[in-house]
């Protein structure tokens, strides 16, 4: 067993662990596969390819994905996603995990819960909603509350509604679709804040749905926000009937760990 896990340990081309895989250094395995298939190659750049593009030893970019000694600067952070042909969002996710820019834990006292409610209701009649950054509901408007009854509940969570329950697979057109953007933002999350527990735990309740595990483990998708993300719902609210909505996403200025998120719909989509 020993030799098995020595081989692993120095096979550039084994999938990452489990939870290795969930953090910036696991994911770049990941995007190194992803980008040999978008070069059409159909096998992985190799550790070596990787390095000799940014100037540094095969051995110090190893330690970069084993999560070792060596260490990105903002730099090399920006020419390594170049080299892996990344995304705007998985950029950002490298750039914050290079930074160590995290945004602080919430506290209520800190929250400005009167001027946030005051702008959550001039967002009528479109629903609009505030979250916190393990997706806990901080504050909604009325339209939210009539849209979507699930706010009522104590505690109220977006990813475990939209994930777990069997309403919001029922209400959503696509739900695999839908659900994938929802695990890649919490992707994007656990990388660009390593170690958050609440995040994790989360993590481990969605995962334990088999729908969600596959989803989850079909490709090393990242999105920051879902900012312009279009998508169809069928809500008792509207008698069921077919409507497409854009969600918009603000960040509040000293309070860049909540999510400020207006849902309109799209041309010819209904509702109101």
């Amino acid at each position: 067993m020993s030799d098995r896990l020595s081989t692993l340990a120095h096979d550039e081309s084994a999938p990452p662990r489990p939870r290795a895989a969930l953090e910036i250094p696991g994911l770049l395995r990941a995007w190194r596969a992803q980008a040999g298939r978008k070069l059409g190659r159909g096998k992985p750049l190799t550790q070596a390819e990787v390095a000799a593009e940014l100037g540094m030893s095969v051995r110090w970019y190893r330690d970069v994905e084993r999560g070792g000694p060596g260490r990105l600067s903002p730099t090399t952070a920006d020419r390594l996603g170049e080299v892996l042909l990344l995304g705007p969002d998985e950029r950002m996710a490298l750039r914050r995990f290079v930074a160590g820019d995290r945004p602080p834990t919430r506290t209520s006292g800190a929250l400005p819960t009167g001027s946030l409610q005051a702008l959550l209701d001039m967002q009528m009649p479109y629903p609009a909603y505030c979250t916190d950054g393990v997706w806990d509901l901080v504050a909604c408007n009325q339209a939210m509350k009539e849209w979507f009854p699930w706010v009522h509940e104590p505690r109220a969570n977006l990813l475990r509604w939209a994930l777990a329950s069997r309403e919001a697979r029922d209400q959503f057109v696509h739900w695999p679709e839908h659900a994938a953007t929802y695990l890649a933002q919490l992707r994007f999350a656990l990388a660009a804040t390593p170690g958050n527990a609440e995040l994790g735990a989360l993590r481990d309740e969605l995962l334990r749905n088999p729908q969600c595990r596959r989803l989850w483990e079909e490709e090393p998708r990242v999105v920051a926000y879902g900012d312009g993300h279009r998508f169809a719902l069928r809500l008792p609210r509207f008698g069921r009937q077919q409507i497409s909505v854009v969600s918009h996403v603000l960040v509040p200025a000293y309070h860049p760990d909540l999510r400020f998120v207006v849902l309109t719909c799209a041309e010819g989509g209904g509702g109101g």
